[in-house]
């Protein structure tokens, strides 16, 4: 796509939906010129997210970091209060050193604004360039070219304890003080355990299918790096545990949902069971099933 040319909503993978607040509108009733700049910057945020890519830790990996060259914004409507848009970005080129970013702005299929930005990679300490990495580019250009960003292994505890144990203890413990959670039970050495890596190699999720009595499954233990919830983690850990439980030739799955998973597991195919929600490790679940056969 030629930078001359405005983009359109099909040339884009990828959109982050917003709201127009109160506090970004002006005196003239619209969205505030700059604003536009925000929603671009929070727009780069879900790109990276929804790559599975945790910004902070993906660019210490790389020993480098973004910094932006130069915005561009080009005006062709304008966005007012509780207006709900979709933010468009794309990873249009990248270079030797830089990476060119187009972004629109719609409202349903108007665009509003459009722009680009183009980031450099540099060193953080002396700010001076340096090559893109190829694993970088790759996964951008992999991305864009609509392949999947992860990887999920399934396979049993001693293939996947150290990256499982290390998942739990960022997430139960560190994030959620809850300890207890975090640590290895008697259930993990006969469980099938699943592993989400992303395009880094780095895990970002996980789970596991512990089977029990007469043909019952039970799913536990469900982890999802805070930085990269959104991006499907969740779904693509749940299919593989589905997918596993079948393969065993499992009837019926169970699992214990924290009440602001119901949603989840729901839109996935449970159902809320006629079971009173239990109290785990100090959080409030609710049980739910899965019927497979």
């Amino acid at each position: 796509m030629p930078e001359t040319t405005a983009p359109r909503r099909d040339d884009f993978r990828f959109f982050d939906r917003m709201r127009v607040r109160w506090a970004e509108v002006d005196m003239q009733k619209i969205v505030f010129n700059g604003h536009y700049l925000m929603y671009f910057d929070t727009a780069v945020a879900a790109y990276w997210r929804t790559l599975a890519l945790p910004y902070h830790e993906t660019m210490h990996g790389l020993q480098g970091d973004l910094y932006v060259r130069k915005a561009t914004l080009e005006y062709e409507g304008s966005a007012r209060y509780d207006d709900a848009c979709d933010v468009g970005l794309r990873c249009a080129r990248i270079g030797n050193s830089s990476m060119v970013f187009m972004a629109a702005v719609f409202r349903g299929e108007q665009r509003l604004v459009h722009g680009e930005l183009v980031y450099v990679f540099a060193d953080p300490a002396t700010q001076t360039s340096r090559p893109v990495p190829p694993s970088l580019r790759a996964a951008l250009d992999r991305f864009e070219a609509g392949g999947a960003m992860l990887d999920v292994e399934t396979a049993p505890w001693a293939g996947l304890a150290t990256e499982t144990t290390a998942l739990r203890q960022a997430v139960w413990a560190e994030e959620l003080g809850l300890p207890e959670a975090a640590a290895p039970d008697a259930a993990d050495a006969s469980a099938t355990h699943v592993l989400a890596r992303n395009r880094f190699g780095l895990a970002v999720g996980c789970g596991r299918l512990v089977q029990g009595d007469g043909r019952i499954g039970e799913i536990g233990r469900m982890t999802v790096l805070q930085a990269v919830r959104g991006a499907g983690v969740g779904r693509a850990l749940l299919a593989a545990l589905v997918a596993e439980a079948r393969r065993q030739r499992l009837q019926t799955l169970r699992l214990q949902a924290q009440r602001s998973a119901v949603g989840f597991y729901t839109r996935a195919g449970f159902s809320v069971a006629n079971a009173e929600p239990l109290v785990l490790a100090g959080v409030p679940h609710v049980p739910m099933g899965l019927r497979l056969g």
